[in-house]
This record gives C-alpha cells, sequence and structure tokens, in this order.
C-alpha cells in the first residue's frame, strides 16, 4: 500500500508573510480556507484582476490587494506562496522562482509542483486536527473533516484545558510528567470489547474532583 509520506506542522501564519498569485475563484477558495483557520494571517495577493467577494474578505482580515502581474519581485521576504492563476505557465514560473528562494510553494491542482497541501481541518477550541489524502482526493479529506466534526465534542476544549492546568500542578521531571499525563489520560483511547470506546466519564471525574 503507498504511504503517505508528509509531515505534518502547524504555522503561525500570523507571523509569517504569505503571498497568493492570482485573484480568481480558486484564489478565493485559497484564502477562504486559509483565513477561517487563522484569521488573523499576513497575507498579500497579487493579480490584474480580483472577484468582489475577494475584495470584501481582503477588506474584512487587512489583507493587502496589489494589482499587477506576477513578477519575481513579489517574492521578497515570503515564506509561503500559493499560486492559483488559470495560466499553468505562470503557475510553474512561481513555483521554480520559489524554489530558487527556498521558499515553499503550492501550486492549486498541481501536486508535483507543491512543497506543501492545503488539507481539510478540523477545529474545536484549542483543538485542531488536520487531514491529508496525499493531494489524492480533497473529497475524501472533504469528507473525513465533517466525519470529525460530528465525532468530536463541542467541550473537548474544556478537557483540554483542564489537563493544562492539571499539568502545571504535576511534580517531578519532564519524564516523570509525561508517565503522569500518560497514565491519567488512558481512558481517552482505551476499548472495552472490540471497537466499542470506553466513555471519559471517569477522567471528567477525576479532573472536577482535582478542581474542586
Amino acid at each position: 500500500m503507498e504511504r503517505n509520506e508528509l509531515y505534518p506542522v502547524f504555522l503561525k501564519v500570523s507571523q509569517l508573510n504569505v503571498l497568493i498569485v492570482g485573484g480568481g475563484n480558486v484564489g478565493l477558495e485559497k484564502l477562504t480556507f486559509l483565513l477561517k483557520s487563522s484569521p488573523n494571517a499576513q497575507v498579500e495577493m497579487v493579480s490584474l484582476e480580483f472577484l468582489e467577494d475577494t475584495l470584501a474578505l481582503a477588506k474584512k482580515h487587512n489583507v493587502k490587494i496589489t494589482y499587477d502581474a506576477y513578477h519575481e519581485k513579489y517574492l521578497e521576504g515570503r515564506h509561503m506562496v500559493v499560486a492559483t492563476t488559470d495560466k499553468v505557465e505562470v503557475n510553474e514560473q512561481v513555483y521554480h522562482d520559489c524554489r530558487a528562494r527556498t521558499i515553499l510553494v503550492n501550486v492549486a491542482d498541481n501536486p508535483p509542483f507543491c512543497d506543501f497541501y492545503m488539507g481539510g481541518i478540523v477545529t474545536k477550541g484549542n483543538v485542531k486536527v488536520a487531514i491529508s489524502t496525499n493531494g489524492k482526493s480533497p473529497t475524501t479529506a472533504k469528507r473525513l473533516r465533517q466525519f470529525f466534526e460530528d465525532v468530536i465534542p463541542e467541550n473537548i476544549d474544556d478537557l483540554v484545558q483542564n489537563l493544562n492546568e492539571y499539568r502545571k500542578t504535576i511534580k517531578g521531571d519532564f519524564e516523570e510528567k509525561v508517565e503522569t499525563l500518560n497514565e491519567f489520560t488512558k481512558g481517552l483511547v482505551s476499548k472495552k470489547g472490540d471497537n466499542e470506546p470506553i466513555k471519559n466519564e471517569t477522567i471528567w471525574s477525576r479532573l472536577k474532583k482535582h478542581f474542586r
């Protein structure tokens, strides 16, 4: 079976410099996806034309809009670039220019010209799950995202916050703290029988007792 060898990371795009080349429907899609996950992302878009919806979204999130054809000068200081124009030669030029400058680049709908993919994302408070199909099937990633949105409880952030507070009270060195937390949270992943998950009332009750 083919193996997905991508390495997942979570980027603080509010601290990075992102460029989107193209102002059409694909550019709007990529901008929307980025801002949905990271509303404070630092983004500039370069294109000769922009959709009205793109301009409205850009204004709402302080995205810089530049009316111009792509030129390599726009790569100055960038950390990440997404090419979304309807001209294959322009998108591939963006890719080669970025690679020459060691800038991470994604060419929409062209996996061989991508250093990274923008997969499905589920966000519940501080909990974020990213889903990748290795660029093979965005539709599958979308359906998995919908599945996890239903499965992950809305109050999962309460558990995260309480465990964070509990972690601060644990004594010992790093390894001892990790061991204590691992033991404490076994109920989250342990199973009884074949496929029936153990409910996590136990860990909730233990946390409530601890912070009473």
